[in-house]
């Protein structure tokens, strides 16, 4: 009997490659986002690819009733999840607390908690009555170690390191596994959103630095789930070879 994952924010970056590395363990998937053409050019490759069933869900993780209306009517073959990666998150600017936009403040909360908090509300529902399942939280080295002019964002990931801790007792007797993948520099469009389309500064970031790729954490993920049934994978920190954490980084000289 084949599994079936349901990952957030798969249109691009970890989501994306995750969605990929899954579709060749043979997982069907639900992969939402609010890119449309994308998830329909992803859904074609993988099905193709891969010999699998994908269902494309094209709305917002911020908008609760868009989150109950999709997931609350799902086809026959796609109602048992086994497996969520709760991806979907952002930055939204790099400024001190007294100079920041409160827009940027509402997208990252509204995303990268209230969001993450909908999905789950719903399928962790779905996974206790089967008595079964995953949940996956891709979080940030920022859930433990805040810095400077990251105040919000880091907020939010704190947030997704204690719900994910506290999941895992919530769950505990449900048989559901929780865990929670918190990664450092990671290149994707995660800077370009945060610099609001700005490449230049967004490519500043990783100079003199080979950062993680999507891929190096959607593998992450894979070993996570991988494991066997008595297994729980609490927590994975991933950061690149010349990332000790959020203070210290070697930049080599162009």
């Amino acid at each position: 009997m084949g599994k079936t994952a349901l990952i957030t924010g798969a249109t691009s970056g970890i989501g994306e490659a995750t969605a990929r590395l899954l579709a060749e363990e043979g997982y069907d998937l639900i992969l939402t986002g609010r890119r449309s053409q994308r998830l329909r050019a992803l859904k074609k490759e993988l099905e193709k690819g891969f010999r699998i069933e994908v269902l494309p869900l094209s709305f917002d993780v911020r908008d609760r009733q868009q989150c109950e209306a999709e997931l609350g009517s799902l086809p026959e073959g796609f109602r048992e999840i086994d497996l969520l990666v709760n991806n979907a998150g952002l930055a939204a600017g790099l400024e001190h607390i007294d100079k920041g936009d409160p827009n940027d403040w509402d997208a990252m909360v509204d995303t990268n908690v209230k969001g993450l908090l909908y999905i789950t509300r719903i399928v962790s529902g779905m996974m206790v009555r089967q008595g079964r399942g995953h949940i996956v939280n891709i979080g940030s080295t920022a859930g433990t170690q805040p810095y400077e002019n990251g105040a919000v964002y880091c907020a939010t990931k704190h947030a997704v390191h204690a719900l994910s801790q506290a999941m895992r007792a919530d769950l505990l007797r449900s048989g559901i596994k929780v865990t929670e993948i918190r990664p450092g520099m990671v290149e994707t469009e995660f800077s370009v959103v945060r610099f609001h389309g700005d490449r230049e500064r967004a490519g500043d970031v990783y100079r003199g630095i080979v950062p993680l790729t999507g891929e190096d954490v959607a593998e992450a993920v894979v070993w996570a789930v991988s494991q066997p049934a008595h297994v729980n994978v609490d927590e994975i920190v991933i950061t690149a070879s010349q990332q000790a954490g959020a203070y210290y980084t070697y930049r080599k000289e162009e």
